[in-house]
């Protein structure tokens, strides 16, 4: 049944996410979703009585605030996409969710076990979310199928493997902050491989979350 949940908070996230992303900015659905640490917190204090320390609160919200000013260029803030925007943050619930369940199942099972068995629940209901919102399933010839894979192997079979690995020797709490570190690795991908350019702002950003990410660490 654990394993079945995790699975159906993962589906759930990510088809809330492509949703949000429909309705809303890329940026807009991004930063909301990465609210994922502040859920994983109140989870953690609500639900297993977790003690947390005022220090590791300041660090997720400087974490939180330096991912806010990194993607603030790009964020649209007229209030004209609402529906879109609560998706993002009802995904950063589901995410939190599925974060919480990995960090109390990493305590008995392995990551391949956890991955394989979540991964036969979310497929099926991904399937479903596919169909019901009239996707295309099939790529298309040549890049379409390089991302595909490539969002298979890359993005889900390794890092969210990873992810799971390290949550066996970290805080739920703490994992879902250095998480903030994904819009900071798209941005310097973006500006490396896309040549979209970094401002003194998404900088600024940068060394925020970092310092946020720290001073987590040090309150975790």
């Amino acid at each position: 049944m654990a394993l079945a949940l995790a699975g159906g908070f993962f589906a759930a996230d990510l088809a809330v996410w492509h949703w949000s992303v429909r309705l809303t900015s890329v940026a807009n659905a991004t930063l909301f979703a990465n609210f994922a640490p502040l859920y994983v917190t109140l989870a953690g204090w609500l639900l297993f009585k977790q003690h947390v320390r005022p220090v590791f609160v300041a660090g997720m919200t400087l974490a939180l605030c330096g991912a806010f000013l990194l993607m603030g260029q790009h964020l649209t803030l007229e209030g004209t996409e609402l529906t879109g925007d609560a998706l993002g943050q009802l995904t950063a619930v589901f995410y939190a969710g599925y974060i919480v369940s990995v960090g109390r199942l990493r305590r008995h099972l392995s990551t391949a076990t956890i991955m394989t068995v979540s991964g036969l629940v979310t497929t099926p209901l991904l399937l479903l979310a596919a169909l019901a919102s009239g996707e295309a399933l099939w790529p298309e010839p040549g890049q379409g199928w390089g991302a595909l894979i490539a969002l298979a192997l890359v993005s889900h079979v390794a890092g969210q493997s990873l992810i799971a690995y390290a949550l066996a020797h970290l805080p739920a709490s703490f994992g879902s902050v250095t998480l903030l570190l994904q819009p900071l690795v798209a941005a310097l991908l973006a500006w490396g491989w896309l040549g979209e350019s970094l401002t003194s702002l998404s900088m600024a950003g940068g060394a925020v979350i970092l310092v946020g990410i720290y001073l987590a660490r040090r309150g975790s």
